[in-house]
């Protein structure tokens, strides 16, 4: 119990007791010893929890007062969802004309998505082309290149190969030099010479150049009887005709001679 004290203005009452009954908390040691009529008695001093205890127990208190006009916010609310999902009700007619006008856009999209993917589909197919076609120009383009380097080539080698022939035909091809001779010719031959011209062939003034002329009652028709240059080509392409003599039949197709009959110069006196 507490003790009491005689003053001259009264009874002096300390409470000296360690838990506050109004908070339920451990009181601090000052607080404890003021007398019971004054102010803060029987209370710990101001301080963070203490504070902090009168602010929670403040808003618990507002919050307890206002239950009742707290729940009246949430009521409205029900009561304006309500209303928004009975105006959101719509009729069947609505509800129909809303899915056709869908399905219509949805169609229109789909169009439109395919014609897309046509244009684009058709754009691949025309670059495709031109890369093909590209590809075959060029391919075209390097060939005719490589033949033409072949050709120049051959065409500037002519001359030792006739040089080559000519010594052939003098027996003076012989030993290590005939060897080089038939290397040469052979590696030619892979690079796509041929040559041409032999005698007895008929006469083409395509492939051959005549450098004489006779008539001969052994032949039917323009031969090469004597082959003096032989001739030489690639593929189709000819590098230089064969140089030949040619002999001519001596009648015609009616049995006339073709022999040129020059007067005699006393009957030109």
């Amino acid at each position: 119990m507490p003790a009491s004290e005689e003053t001259g203005s009264g009874p002096v009452i300390h409470d000296h007791r360690r838990i506050d009954p109004v908070t339920g908390q451990v009181r601090g040691k000052h607080a404890a010893s003021k007398p019971a009529g004054t102010r803060g008695a029987g209370r710990p001093a101001a301080g963070p929890e203490a504070a902090g205890t009168q602010a929670a127990g403040t808003q618990a208190s507002g919050t307890q007062a206002g239950d009742p006009a707290g729940d009246q916010p949430e009521d409205k609310h029900d009561k304006h969802e309500e209303r928004d999902a009975a105006a959101t009700q719509e009729s069947p007619e609505e509800a129909s004309e809303m899915v056709t006008g869908q399905v219509i856009k949805d169609g229109k999209q789909a169009a439109g998505v395919a014609a897309q993917l046509a244009e684009r589909t058709a754009d691949l197919q025309r670059l495709q082309a031109e890369y093909a076609n590209y590809r075959k120009r060029v391919d075209r383009d390097r060939a005719a290149v490589q033949e033409q380097a072949i050709v120049k080539t051959l065409t500037g080698l002519i001359p030792v190969l006739d040089a080559i022939n000519q010594a052939r035909e003098h027996g003076e091809l012989s030993g290590g030099f005939e060897k080089v001779a038939d290397s040469l010719l052979a590696a030619l031959g892979r690079l796509g010479l041929v040559t041409y011209g032999e005698k007895g062939d008929p006469f083409d003034p395509k492939i051959h150049e005549a450098l004489t002329y006779t008539d001969s009652p052994d032949v039917a028709e323009d031969t090469c009887v004597e082959i003096i240059f032989p001739g030489y080509k690639v593929g189709d392409r000819i590098l230089r005709p064969a140089k030949v003599a040619v002999a001519a039949p001596a009648t015609g197709p009616d049995g006339a001679s073709n022999e040129v009959e020059w007067p005699d110069a006393e009957e030109g006196n």
